[in-house]
């Protein structure tokens, strides 16, 4: 089993930057693709980015501005967003996928966090 923790989510003007902490517990975590997915009102939760052992993987509105990454001596995965616009508002999941692909598809992730809103005003 493991927990996935989000934080760093807050209220920016567009064009600042934040950077989202997801903390997981339990072992083994240098074998799981990690993701970003978010979800904004009204809306279905979308895939954002996705880093796997040698791979990053990110979604074409935030290439560019957005970077993954992760640091398996403290089993934690990060999402650098530079450059943010409105519409990046939303409610940001973290997600674990224990077969390591690194899916842009939800429902092939096994774990979730409990999201960290992030609001970007104009």
């Amino acid at each position: 089993q493991v927990q996935l923790i989000e934080s760093g989510g807050g209220l920016v003007q567009a064009g600042g930057s934040l950077r989202l902490s997801c903390v997981a517990s339990g072992r083994a975590f240098s074998r799981y693709a990690m993701a970003w997915f978010r979800q904004a009102p009204g809306k279905e939760r979308e895939f954002v980015a996705a880093i796997t052992w040698s791979d990053t993987i990110y979604t074409d509105s935030v290439k560019g501005r957005f970077t993954i990454s992760r640091d398996n001596t403290q089993n934690t995965a990060y999402l650098q967003m530079n450059s943010l616009k409105p519409e990046d508002t939303a409610v940001y999941y973290c997600a674990a996928d224990s077969s390591g692909i690194g899916w842009t598809t939800l429902r092939k992730y096994d774990y979730w966090g409990q999201g960290t809103q992030v609001t970007v005003s104009s």
